[in-house]
C-alpha cells in the first residue's frame, strides 16, 4: 500500500513547477499537474493556499497498486478519484485540509486525480464516468 499526503494552484510559490497536461471527463477540460517522481508524490499540493476550478493534479504510477492519501500540510478541501488504467473513475473521496486519517482506494489503482472538493459533484462526475487522456499520457 502506498501511503501520501495530499495538498492546491498550478505554479505555486515556493514549488518547483511540474509538467501539466490537460485530460476530459464528460465534456469538462481540467488542466493537472503530473506527479510522477517519489518526491513529486510526497509533496503533492502540500502548502498552497488555491487550487482553480478546473485545476488538479494526477498521480502516476507504472502499475496497478492499493493507495491511500492523507492531508498533512495541505491547506485547502480536496476531493479524490481512483482510476484504473484506462481512465474509468472507481472510486470518489473527500478530503478536508490537515486531516491524516488516511483515505484508502476500495482496490488496485493505476493513478489518483486530486480536484477542489465538490469538483467532481458540481460537474456530474460520478464513481463509472472515464477521464480521457491525452495522447501518449502518461509521458
Amino acid at each position: 500500500m502506498i501511503l501520501l499526503s495530499a495538498a492546491g494552484c498550478l505554479g505555486s510559490k515556493g514549488q518547483d513547477t511540474l509538467k501539466t497536461v490537460r485530460m476530459t471527463i464528460n465534456g469538462i477540460e481540467f488542466t493537472v499537474e503530473i506527479a510522477k517522481t517519489e518526491n513529486e508524490k510526497t509533496t503533492g499540493l502540500m502548502f498552497r493556499e488555491h487550487l482553480d476550478q478546473t485545476a488538479g493534479m494526477i498521480f502516476v504510477y507504472e502499475k496497478d497498486k492499493k493507495m491511500s492519501f492523507y492531508m498533512k500540510n495541505t491547506l485547502i478541501p480536496l476531493s479524490i478519484a481512483f482510476l484504473n488504467a484506462e481512465g474509468k473513475i472507481m472510486q470518489i473521496e473527500d478530503m478536508e485540509p490537515l486531516n491524516l486519517e488516511t483515505v484508502n482506494s476500495r482496490g488496485a489503482v493505476r493513478y489518483a486525480l486530486e480536484v477542489n472538493k465538490g469538483t467532481f459533484e458540481k460537474y456530474g462526475i460520478t464513481e463509472g464516468d472515464r477521464v480521457i487522456f491525452p495522447e501518449g499520457f502518461p509521458y
